[in-house]
């Protein structure tokens, strides 16, 4: 008897429509084929075909990426939105700042005390 393996994990899994593909990878290399072709078709006479294949590949790889390309479950264009977001919209280094609320309580106090007229008050030690 044949045993099929099932996923436990049932969120991974995705629709697969025709030939094995998902929706998104359909239509990524339908619009990759509309970009492409037509590109081809129109300059293999006066660039030469591998000019104009070549060509064709790098207009149509975007989409062959946008397509295929996933990063811990993520797309490429969320991928992309992420690094965009942390280089340049977030604050790279951030300022760890820290108020001792003892030192102010210190300072407050020798203050006070000046203003009274006590003569032994604690000073700062220099560091």
């Amino acid at each position: 008897m044949a045993y099929v393996s099932v996923p436990k994990d049932l969120t991974k899994v995705k629709n697969k429509l025709v030939l094995n593909l998902t929706r998104r990878q359909i239509i990524c290399f339908a619009l990759a084929a509309a970009i492409g072709l037509p590109f081809y078709f129109l300059t293999r006479e006066a660039l030469g075909t591998t000019t104009s294949a070549t060509c064709m590949v790098l207009l149509m790889l975007p989409a062959f990426l946008f397509a295929m390309y996933e990063r811990d479950g993520l797309p490429l264009e969320k991928v992309l939105m992420n690094l965009f977001s942390t280089k340049f919209l977030r604050p790279g280094v951030r300022k760890y700042e820290m108020t001792n609320l003892y030192e102010k309580k210190k300072a407050v106090a020798r203050k006070g005390a000046a203003r009274k007229g006590a003569r032994n008050v604690p000073k700062k030690k220099k560091r």
